[in-house]
């Protein structure tokens, strides 16, 4: 049987080892360091200011060249609606709607979207027989969430890189067209990528570590919980982008 690996107390005061220890060894991280949400949340919000910040400049200045993305039914629409369409586009690229609007969105959606699934995911381990708390659930998926710093900070090197905003987020490029079947496998692919998965994977290990969850049912919770907030997105970004033909949102992962 393999030492258990512990995590030195100077190491558990600095916040780049704490989130190096998590990434390299989640099993020993959750089991000896005692967790917290505020770091990580933290972390996750500064790259998320970081990722809106970049996107809303490459978008303002894409607008600014009379770049438009037009809606998948656009040749459909009547030359009212398409006139329409582009004032309000020249309404929108202010710095209000490319950056102060986005950026409110993505944090809002970010904190209430973890304390939802923190909440989902407390239930469900509950139900399961799991022996944690709320506390412990929201560290969990606080620390969990740190891939998606990654991620936000990848996607800032790459729009840097290319001086484009990124068109099709995650999956969603492997899909187009406007009917209702496509537009909800396009958002729903669009929340999927290998930070997500590894987002998946770092909390089934919290809650099996933290509520004393064996690995199957945590997986089980885990999974059950996600899988229905993903539908619930997916279906939510569809009705928006039906009803305003662009949608400008932060999912909750």
């Amino acid at each position: 049987m393999s030492e258990a690996i512990s995590i030195p107390q100077t190491q558990k005061s600095n916040p780049f080892k704490r989130i190096f220890a998590l990434l390299l060894h989640p099993r020993q991280f959750f089991a000896i360091d005692p967790g917290g949400w505020r770091l990580p949340m933290l972390v996750v919000s500064l790259t998320l200011f970081l990722q809106t910040m970049v996107t809303g400049y490459f978008r303002a200045k894409a607008a600014a060249m009379g770049e438009v993305k037009f809606p998948p039914d656009w040749e459909w629409w009547t030359p009212e609606m398409q006139n329409n369409y582009m004032q309000a586009q020249q309404a929108t690229q202010g710095p209000v709607f490319a950056y102060i609007i986005p950026l409110v969105g993505a944090l809002t959606s970010l904190w209430l979207g973890w304390m939802l699934v923190s909440g989902l995911l407390h239930l469900a381990s509950t139900l399961l027989g799991g022996r944690g708390n709320m506390g412990s659930a929201m560290g969990v998926v606080a620390w969990a969430s740190i891939p998606f710093a990654l991620r936000d900070m990848l996607r800032v090197i790459f729009m840097l890189a290319v001086g484009r905003a990124i068109a099709s987020p995650g999956l969603s490029g492997f899909v187009s067209g406007s009917e209702p079947g496509m537009l909800f496998v396009g958002q729903l692919l669009g929340l999927l990528d290998v930070f997500f998965v590894w987002y998946a994977i770092l909390t089934v290990i919290g809650f099996s570590v933290k509520d004393n969850l064996g690995s199957g049912k945590a997986a089980l919770g885990v999974i059950g919980v996600l899988l229905l907030i993903l539908l619930a997105q997916a279906g939510l970004g569809m009705l928006g982008q039906n009803l305003s033909g662009m949608l400008i949102s932060r999912p909750f992962f």
